[in-house]
């Protein structure tokens, strides 16, 4: 019994397609790099990057407007300084 679940569980790991993991190191990416990123992954980011902004004022609460707002600050910021690290436009320009 023991044999036919190592088995099975063996087989089972060599057909479902693996999924790569990335790590990204938020300190690096460039205004340029946000720019060209789908509009998903700069929400997402933009989101992660206001609760990282939010953690360093040790605010505890999330109001929507500012998450909407600060997304397009930064995005219209970033748009003109390209070479810019985004987290230090968050740092600069989140509210």
């Amino acid at each position: 019994m023991k044999t036919k679940l190592i088995l099975a569980a063996a087989m089972l790991a060599l057909t479902v397609p693996a999924k790569a993991q990335v790590v990204l190191d938020l300190s690096l990416i460039t205004c340029s790099q946000f720019a060209g990123l789908p509009e998903a992954d700069k929400l997402l980011i933009s989101s992660w990057m206001g609760g990282y902004y939010s953690a360093t004022k040790n605010l505890t609460t999330i109001d929507s407007r500012y998450v909407k707002r600060n997304h397009e600050v930064i995005g219209k910021y970033c748009a003109e300084h390209k070479s810019d690290k985004l987290l230090d436009v968050v740092m600069k320009e989140a509210h």
